[in-house]
């Protein structure tokens, strides 16, 4: 029994089997290879020579250029908020009111002191104008003279206490009147209209940031710090970009201002401050934002695209393609911008570099130059592509391996596509 079921499976295996392999391998000539040991298709790109931004790319933090909290100088009830939260005020503009009243009495007291303090000296000067006359005449001693000049002298230095006591409640009530210390942009109020404020709350009133202009901070490594001084030592102005924080768009554009004056030896980068205009607002305080330094222009450099190039044991090569074969060839880069790189030996421009396709190239590959819209090189296409020879759409079984274009056996392009009724391809004579 188990020898009869064992031959029993082996000959379903064999019949359900038999068929998928009679499909798989329609009748017709045979298609080329498109894997491992076919041609490869790449996407090329040719090598460039004209003039390279350089530019040097970080991640910036937009930065006010002034911040500050306002806060009471002086303790009272707040009676009025003269502001909206988010409105631009300019200098020296009304934000908060404290009661005044108990500032204007205690003004009104120190100026009274002042008063009867300069009747007193007025009073002590007459006697001591006495005091001399009567001296001449030998009628007094001098005694009472020199005690009568140290009285007035004490006054006069009372009378100037008295003066700085009503400076210092004149000004006490001038600081009831809270204005804007800078020009800026307010934030959201901390203390509603009725509180009792003090002079020692450390949160304050409202906040103000100027953000016009504004500056963004970043840093660069300390290699490329040596070119940066080099181009301001020249007295050029360094543009600056700052960019989305997903890359893809432009926010503004300032220049750059100046740069810290250490580095940071725990990460081996230095400090810059660029300054943007910002008249739309369109940087925000704190906000994170892509910077690009533009530091120099190259002229008749030849440039590649930095994905391009690849890097090994011997250093960075690129492939480039003659005569439908891959080779590799050795380039000595320069300065960059991010997206190109210079080569400064191995390449002259116009010569053909392989941008796509580069895990499966080897020296020597047979490749297939494929554009952007799936075309191949000699105006056949990409397999799967709409129009590209070979059967029509549909008519292949699914376990049929694709076709190939630019190997030999293949149709030449232009050639007539295959019959939808003949799934196996043109048939001899048809």
């Amino acid at each position: 029994m188990l020898l009869a079921a064992v031959v029993a499976a082996a000959a379903a295996t064999w019949y359900f089997l038999r068929p998928a392999a009679q499909t798989s391998a329609p009748s017709g000539p045979p298609r080329p290879m498109m894997g491992w040991g076919g041609p490869v298709p790449v996407k090329t790109v040719p090598a460039e020579r004209g003039e390279l931004d350089v530019r040097l790319r970080a991640i910036g933090t937009v930065t006010p250029l002034a911040s500050v909290t306002v806060r009471s100088r002086v303790d009272g009830e707040l009676i009025r908020l003269a502001f909206n939260e988010g409105d631009r005020v300019r200098k020296g503009a009304l934000l908060a009111e404290i009661d005044p009243a108990p500032y204007r009495v205690g003004l009104a007291q120190a100026e009274g002191q002042l008063q009867q303090n300069q009747a007193q000296l007025k009073n002590a000067e007459t006697e001591l104008a006495r005091y001399r006359l009567l001296f001449k005449q030998d009628s007094i001693a001098r005694q009472q003279v020199e005690a009568q000049e140290a009285m007035v002298n004490q006054l006069r230095g009372t009378l100037k206490s008295n003066q700085a006591q009503v400076d210092d409640a004149r000004l006490k009530l001038g600081w009831t009147r809270i204005e804007a210390p800078i020009e800026g942009r307010v934030g959201l109020r901390r203390v509603d209209a009725g509180n009792l404020i003090s002079s020692g709350d450390s949160e304050g009133i409202v906040s103000i940031v100027q953000t016009r202009p504004i500056a963004v901070m970043f840093t660069v490594p300390e290699r490329d710090l040596a070119t940066v001084r080099e181009e301001m030592a020249r007295g050029h102005t360094l543009e600056v970009e700052a960019w989305d924080r997903d890359d893809r768009k432009p926010v503004a554009s300032g220049v750059l201002r100046t740069f810290d004056n250490q580095i940071d030896t725990t990460t081996g980068t230095v400090r810059l401050k660029a300054e943007f205009a910002n008249t739309d607002d369109a940087l925000f305080p704190n906000q994170f934002v892509n910077v690009r330094l533009a530091v120099r222009s190259i002229k008749d450099a030849v440039t590649i695209p930095a994905d391009s190039v690849q890097f090994g044991s011997r250093g960075s090569y690129v492939y480039v393609i003659n005569e439908g074969k891959a080779s590799i060839r050795p380039v000595t880069l320069g300065a960059s911008d991010g997206i190109k790189v210079v080569v400064e030996d191995g390449l002259e421009g116009g010569e053909q570099v392989v941008l796509e396709g580069l895990d499966r190239l080897r020296e020597g590959s047979n490749v297939i130059l494929a554009d952007s819209d799936g075309s191949m090189e000699g105006g056949a296409r990409a397999p799967g592509a709409p129009g590209a020879g070979g059967p029509a759409a549909g008519t292949r079984p699914a376990s049929a391996p694709a076709a190939g274009v630019g190997v030999p056996g293949t149709p030449a392009a232009g050639a007539p596509a295959a019959s939808s009724g003949a799934p196996g391809g043109p048939r001899p004579g048809g």
